[in-house]
């Protein structure tokens, strides 16, 4: 998860590569993020939109797209700690592309409209830190669940869904936990949950995700980076005993070679290959389990 012990690995990997976090982030135009995305065959031409989504807590707002024609199965996608940005619309735009309708969440919407750094900004540095930390306070397993009634809720009403399909929901670092819970309170709606790095899966406190297992009615991807393995070797062994003593499904794999955050393409730590690979892995999911 995201801590100290892993803006050191990324460091370490920046410069094995003979970058700086400086270098990194000025290479990062809209076109250079495009060219990192998986490709996708036969994609279908698509429509966007900036959307107010109203919870209980307020409007949020986020970024719609869907395929240009038919009604498709939804995917609700939450941003990592660095919130809704230019990587995680391209990416909702790509999975749209292959067929589903998808909300990018900006989770931050109670204490910012929009986007909370600026391009390039890297989560390594201690001032973009200190400014990410009061918004990443702001949630709770209560606000994940209430908002995720709220999109489930907006989605279902939405032209371009299909309602008798199940929903699809992707977490990424702190977020990876939202598919958890939203699929265990929402187990009739939510049909698949794909963690990337996702932090905090298996933990001793009673709210841990891992324990909402028997609740979820989902099939699940559960993607987890190399380093964060090696820093709490359990919890891919808690992970995988309560699926199976659930009898739910359950994809469950470390990904060599990655550190923390390798799935978003303006991530520091990002690796293409296995990036393209999880990608390809939550395609299989959402086309099993949302059919």
């Amino acid at each position: 998860m995201c801590d100290e012990r892993t803006e050191k690995d990324i460091d370490r990997l920046l410069r094995r590569r003979g970058m700086t976090r400086r270098d990194f982030n000025t290479a990062l135009s809209v076109a250079a993020l495009a060219a990192l995305l998986p490709s996708v065959a036969n994609a279908y031409e698509v429509v966007e939109s900036e959307v107010m989504v109203r919870t209980p807590d307020g409007d949020a707002d986020c970024y719609l797209v869907h395929p240009a024609e038919g009604r498709h199965a939804a995917v609700i996608m939450w941003p990592d700690i660095k919130g809704i940005r230019p990587a995680f619309r391209m990416m909702g735009k790509r999975l749209a592309q292959s067929g589903y309708t998808v909300l990018v969440i900006n989770p931050y919407y109670r204490t910012a409209r929009g986007e909370v750094i600026e391009p390039g900004e890297s989560f390594g540095d201690p001032e973009v830190r200190a400014r990410l930390m009061p918004h990443a306070r702001s949630l709770s397993p209560k606000t994940c669940v209430s908002d995720g009634g709220a999109f489930i809720e907006y989605l279902d009403a939405h032209q371009a869904v299909d309602p008798g399909r199940q929903i699809g929901t992707a977490g990424y670092c702190m977020t990876g936990s939202y598919t958890f819970r939203l699929a265990a309170a929402y187990p009739e709606r939510i049909g698949a949950g794909a963690s990337f790095h996702g932090g905090g899966l298996a933990t001793e406190k009673a709210d841990s995700p891992h324990l909402l297992v028997p609740e979820v009615d989902a099939g699940f991807l559960i993607a987890i980076a190399e380093n964060d393995d090696e820093k709490d070797p359990e919890d891919k062994t808690l992970l995988r005993a309560a699926f199976d003593q659930a009898g739910k499904s359950a994809e469950i794999e470390v990904y060599e070679g990655t550190l923390h955050g390798w799935c978003p393409p303006d991530g520091d730590a990002h690796n293409q290959v296995q990036a393209d690979r999880a990608w390809e892995r939550m395609l299989a999911l959402f086309e099993r389990e949302l059919a």
